[in-house]
């Protein structure tokens, strides 16, 4: 069952966050509905804590943001906490083509994204237009996507510098659904400094691994 209001406020917000209480047997119609879903996201409470649930057609994505809860609830388990790419890994020749593109622009940052067709099931990297690009600075445009396209991947570069998240990149990132990585050191002989996450529901996620096939597990 998903908890209703009468009152359009209260309604309004439960439409923009749907809340869904735990059977003692851990599943319902809606439940099961949203978790299989295309595309949504809801938060699950029952005697565990509280679960953030959100479906889109590249990434299934369930994230207990709660501790346990201390009072008693009849309810059931929110299960397991889950981060699946259901669009698959990215193909390394595609992070390979990245990287000879960023080593290219330096010594200024450079941006690229790593797009996927759920129709055709395919990956592809687009190189944005680029507004500003210094050693330290960048502004670029994100793409506008065509009909069954998705964004997976927002990657940019700080040339020879560190690989870290800046407060720009925060507030970017807040209210967005993606992968956002970062390279730095790119001259370095040892190969690149790479930092990453997911950005979902307004959160910052750690990465299980690297979504690159091939690559070493994500920082």
């Amino acid at each position: 069952m998903t908890i209703t209001a009468d009152d359009p406020t209260a309604a309004a917000i439960l439409a923009a966050m749907p809340c869904y209480p735990v059977p003692p047997s851990g599943g319902s119609p809606a439940l099961d509905g949203l978790r299989a879903a295309r595309a949504g996201h809801g938060v699950a409470v029952g005697r565990d804590g509280v679960m953030f649930i959100l479906r889109r057609p590249w990434l299934a994505l369930d994230v207990p943001v709660t501790p346990r809860i201390a009072a008693y609830l009849p309810y059931g388990s929110i299960g397991e906490p889950r981060a699946d790419l259901r669009c698959g890994l990215i193909p390394d020749e595609h992070l390979a083509r990245i990287l000879d593109h960023f080593r290219g622009a330096l010594p200024n940052e450079a941006a690229a994204f790593v797009l996927w067709c759920e129709t055709i099931r395919q990956f592809a990297v687009e190189f944005p237009i680029i507004e500003e690009a210094t050693p330290s600075r960048l502004v670029y445009r994100t793409p506008v996507l065509s009909a069954g396209w998705h964004l997976v991947c927002d990657i940019h570069s700080h040339g020879t510098g560190p690989a870290f998240f800046s407060a720009t990149d925060n507030a970017d990132d807040t209210d967005a659904t993606k992968i956002a990585l970062v390279f730095g050191r790119l001259s370095d002989p040892d190969g690149p400094e790479t930092v990453s996450r997911l950005c979902a529901g307004g959160m910052f996620l750690p990465l299980p691994r690297s979504p690159f096939a091939g690559a070493d597990d994500a920082d």
